[in-house]
C-alpha cells in the first residue's frame, strides 16, 4: 500500500464499468467522492453503493468537487467532452477504450492531453495479465529476436451486446465489433510488437448475424426490441502492415460459426509464442541444435499476478496518480494509433481496397 494520501476519484458514466472502477478504487484504499450520469436511477444506485455525491452533468461535478482524478466510462461518443474538460482542469484521467468514437475526436483528446498538467491513459486492461507480463520480460531479454508477425484473434461464437444498447448504435459507439472488442486485439498486437508505426490496412467488415430475426443466442446477450438499432458490423478481417514489413492479421467477431478463441500467435526471428488475450496461457516455441536439431516448446505452468484485468489496470492508474507520474503504458499516443487503425479498417472496408495510415 502506498504511503501517499488516498486518491480522490470522480467517475463519469456510472454504469457497469463506472461501478467497476469505483469498486476497484475503494479496494485499493482510495476515495470515490463523486459521480456523474444522466440517468437518475443510476445516480441513486451509485450514491448508495459508494456513499458518493452524484450529479447529472459532469461539468457540475468538476466545478463542485476537489478531485485528483477522473474515470470516464460513458458511451464512446461522449468521451471527448468529459475527458477534455477534466484535462483542462489538470485532472489525471482514465478513459475507457477506445479513446473516442472517431479519429477526429480522438485527435482532439490527444491534443488536450499534450497541453494538460494532468495525464490521460486508456483502459487497455488486457495488457495486465500473467501471460503478457511473462512474455514482455522474455522479450526484453531478446528471447524472440525481431518480432515480424502477430496473428490476433478475438472471436466470440455468439456474443453480440444487447441490441438497443449503445454498443450496436453507430452514432453512439462509432462502430461494432471492431470498436468494442477489436480495439483490444489491435492494441495487444501492437503492444506485443512494441508499437511499430502502422503504414497500411486492408480490411473487410461484415454484418451477418445482428440483423437476423432468427439469430441464435444461447448466452442471452441479445435483447432486441422494435426500437432497437443495429447499424454496425458484427465481424471484421484485416491485414495490417507496419514499418519494416511487420504484419498483423486480425480476426474479430461478435458472432461466428466457429469455436471461440482469444489466442495470439507471435512469430519472431529467434523464437515464437502463443498466448491468451487477458489470460494466463502462454507457450514459447524455439528451435535449436544442442545435441541434435530439435524443436522445443515451453508452457507456463505456475505463477500469477496478484491483480489482472480491470483490477490491475485500475491499480496501476491510481498508483500513477498518487505518484504524480504518468504511466509508461496505455498512453494517449498509443490509443491514438489504435484509433487510426480502426479508422483505416472502416475506410478500407468501404473502399474495397487497402488504405494508408498516416500520423501527423
Amino acid at each position: 500500500m502506498s504511503s501517499s494520501p488516498p486518491v480522490r476519484l470522480g467517475v463519469v458514466g456510472l454504469g457497469f464499468m463506472g461501478q467497476t472502477h469505483a469498486t476497484n478504487a475503494e479496494e485499493f484504499g482510495h476515495d470515490v467522492v463523486a459521480g456523474a450520469d444522466v440517468v437518475a436511477e443510476t445516480r441513486e444506485e451509485f450514491a448508495q453503493a459508494y456513499g458518493a455525491t452524484t450529479y447529472e452533468e459532469f461539468e457540475a461535478m468538476y466545478e463542485a468537487e476537489d478531485l485528483d482524478a477522473v474515470a470516464v466510462s460513458t458511451p464512446n461518443a461522449f468521451h471527448e467532452p468529459a475527458v477534455v474538460a477534466a484535462l483542462e482542469r489538470g485532472y489525471d484521467v482514465l478513459c475507457e477504450k477506445p479513446l473516442a468514437n472517431d479519429l477526429e475526436s480522438a485527435e482532439r483528446i490527444a491534443s488536450a492531453a499534450a497541453e494538460s498538467d494532468g495525464f490521460c491513459t486508456v483502459n487497455f486492461h488486457n495488457r495486465v495479465s500473467t501471460a503478457a507480463e511473462v512474455f514482455k520480460e522474455y522479450q526484453a531479454e531478446g528471447h524472440f529476436g525481431e518480432i515480424t508477425h502477430v496473428d490476433a484473434n478475438y472471436v466470440r461464437r455468439r456474443g453480440i451486446p444487447g441490441v438497443g444498447s449503445w454498443f450496436t448504435n453507430e452514432e453512439l459507439s462509432g462502430g461494432g465489433a471492431v470498436v468494442d472488442i477489436g480495439v483490444h486485439a489491435i492494441d495487444f498486437a501492437l503492444y506485443l510488437m512494441e508499437y511499430p508505426s502502422v503504414e497500411e490496412v486492408f480490411a473487410v467488415t461484415r454484418t451477418e448475424f445482428g440483423d437476423r430475426d432468427d439469430y441464435v443466442d444461447p448466452g442471452d446477450w441479445y435483447e432486441a426490441t422494435e426500437e432497437a438499432v443495429f447499424d454496425v458490423e458484427d465481424s471484421a478481417t484485416a491485414m495490417i502492415r507496419c514499418a519494416d514489413d511487420k504484419t498483423i492479421s486480425l480476426e474479430v467477431t461478435w458472432a461466428a460459426n466457429q469455436a471461440e478463441t482469444n489466442d495470439f500467435i507471435v512469430r519472431g526471428t529467434e523464437a515464437g509464442a502463443e498466448l491468451e488475450l487477458g489470460g494466463e496461457a502462454l507457450t514459447l516455441f524455439r528451435s535449436g541444435t544442442q545435441g541434435t536439431d530439435h524443436n522445443m516448446d515451453a508452457t507456463l505452468t505456475e505463477g500469477a499476478l496478484d491483480h489482472t484485468g480491470w483490477e490491475g489496470s485500475d491499480e496501476r492508474f491510481l498508483e500513477a496518480v498518487a505518484a504524480g507520474e504518468a504511466p509508461a503504458i496505455n498512453t494517449v499516443d498509443q490509443a491514438l494509433m489504435v484509433q487510426r487503425v480502426i479508422d483505416a479498417i472502416y475506410r478500407s472496408a468501404e473502399k474495397g481496397t487497402s488504405v494508408s495510415v498516416t500520423a501527423d
